[in-house]
């Protein structure tokens, strides 16, 4: 939570620019966004610090403005497993802010990342009285479901460059995580944290989609080249069984 590994205490109000950064504050009226801003701030989140955690009561609806995070269970519901990697521009937790109910999944920074909170209170505030704030969130939760029914076939998945492929499409997806872009900033380590799989794995994965053009290994990060074709390369490849390649 927020207020849990000095995280509150880092807490301040969002700058100009990255408030104007946030994609659904567009739908809101002047109004509607002048309630938001008095209440929203952002906080600096470190490698292993807690966004959200297991039996925690909510209190924001977050968002990620830099950085890269994952979801998952711990290790007290048996081996953990890695619910969804979390890229910039990303706004997640909406189905428990509706709710109001206590966390059921971790959220956690691989990386030093800055996270923007909205108070849950303004959260159902906006649903009463903002048309384009309903929308948004409608949408997202429609889309956060695709992304966990892709994560659990994911999970099946034998083919681990598949997995690194699926994974890759979920983290570029230009809706969920509109601060991504075309390059995100992740190590083949995280990678390999959030697909399941050694890093040498990954590395020869990540070599397989670069030959075949469909993203780049670049400095600091991965560079997509051709999201729709890097989602036919992993549907066909599914569909063609397993590798034997190990």
């Amino acid at each position: 939570m927020i207020r849990r590994n000095g995280l509150r205490q880092r807490a301040r109000a969002l700058s100009d620019e990255e408030f104007a950064s946030i994609p659904w504050v567009r739908r809101l009226a002047s109004s509607e966004q002048d309630r938001v801003r008095e209440g929203m701030v952002v906080t600096l989140a470190h490698p292993g610090d807690y966004i959200c955690r297991i039996g925690r009561p909510v209190t924001y609806w977050f968002g990620l403005m830099e950085g890269l995070l994952k979801m998952s269970n711990d290790d007290s519901q048996g081996p953990i497993m890695t619910f969804a990697g979390l890229a910039p521009g990303g706004w997640f937790g909406e189905g428990t802010a509706l709710k109001r109910e206590i966390y059921r999944y971790n959220v956690q920074a691989l990386r030093k990342s800055l996270v923007a909170g909205l108070p849950v209170e303004t959260f159902h505030w906006l649903l009463d009285h903002s048309i384009g704030f309903n929308r948004f969130v409608m949408w997202q939760l429609n889309e956060r479901l695709g992304q966990f029914i892709a994560a659990r076939e994911i999970d099946r998945i034998t083919d681990p460059d598949v997995r690194v492929a699926r994974s890759l499409a979920n983290l570029f997806h230009p809706g969920l995580f509109p601060g991504v872009g075309g390059l995100l900033r992740i190590t083949q380590q995280e990678l390999a944290y959030l697909v399941g799989l050694s890093r040498q794995r990954v590395n020869q994965a990540l070599a397989v989609l670069d030959e075949a053009g469909l993203i780049e290994v670049a400095y600091g990060g991965l560079k997509m080249l051709d999201l729709p074709q890097l989602r036919s390369f992993a549907g066909q490849r599914a569909e063609a069984g397993p590798s034997l390649d190990r």
